[in-house]
């Protein structure tokens, strides 16, 4: 589990509170539930509007994965991938499914059961990469949905201000309650910025990074399984992996 979002989301509200309490505000000043209801509803509605249902409930189902964070480490599956190429030059590529109803990895699964199954190399590599493909494509338009809630937000909370501002208008034959007015109007404002900086598209961000280090991490499993089916020998597919892992093969040339 990779707990950045969680740790950025905590920083970035208790910068805000400590700003409020150094300043002798209240925080109970900017928890006015009329904005944030037309805020986030209507932020929430319009993107819904610009998208479809399922992009939507797609999105949803990425919330949790966001916060999670996890992710495989390009090592470990590098060591899981030549201990598989081990095995198979042992025991030969019909060995390989037993491998794929112990890994708890869906694609590399469906890449051992291809091999041992007896299919193409090119048309495996090709049902790879259409997997890897629409995976990518599937977390972007994620990304993509939150991203654009973060462009609707900060121009609804205007919106929101402008209708407080109109109501204010009518009551000008009281100044005395002017300024809490004025103050109140804009905290629409304030929470379409909020939402959208500290809220939407942070998760826009976080869910494309996880998609890519996914992809890439679906890429090392199908350039591994691809040399195991073409009899690579162990050693030199663990240093050619590494070559082509993010991070690791400049690691290897500093070592």
């Amino acid at each position: 589990m990779d707990p950045s979002l969680l740790i950025g989301l905590v920083l970035a509200f208790g910068s805000l509170y400590a700003m409020i309490t150094l300043e002798g505000a209240h925080v109970e000043a900017l928890l006015l539930p009329a904005p944030m209801a037309l805020v986030f509803g209507a932020t929430i509605a319009v993107g819904i509007a610009g998208a479809t249902l399922g992009d939507a409930f797609r999105a949803v189902k990425a919330l949790p994965r966001a916060f999670r964070g996890k992710t495989a480490k390009p090592q470990g599956t590098i060591d899981r991938l030549v201990e598989i190429a081990e095995k198979a030059r042992r025991e030969g590529l019909l060995s390989l499914e037993q491998d794929a109803s112990e890994t708890d990895d869906p694609f590399l699964r469906n890449a051992l059961q291809n091999i041992a199954d007896g299919t193409d190399g090119d048309e495996l590599r090709s049902l790879l990469e259409e997997e890897i493909a629409s995976k990518e494509r599937d977390g972007m338009q994620s990304a993509k949905f939150y991203k654009a809630l973060g462009g609707y937000a900060p121009t609804i909370g205007i919106i929101g201000t402008v209708v407080s501002l109109t109501h204010v208008l009518e009551k000008l034959d009281s100044p005395d309650t002017l300024g809490p007015s004025i103050a109140t109007a804009f905290v629409a404002t304030l929470w379409g910025l909020l939402s959208a900086n500290f809220i939407w598209l942070p998760i826009g961000d976080r869910i494309a990074r996880l998609t890519t280090l996914e992809a890439e991490h679906m890429t090392l499993v199908m350039e591994g399984a691809l040399a195991i089916q073409s009899g690579s020998q162990p050693r030199l597919l663990g240093e050619r992996l590494r070559a082509i892992a993010p991070g690791l093969g400049q690691q290897q040339e500093a070592a």
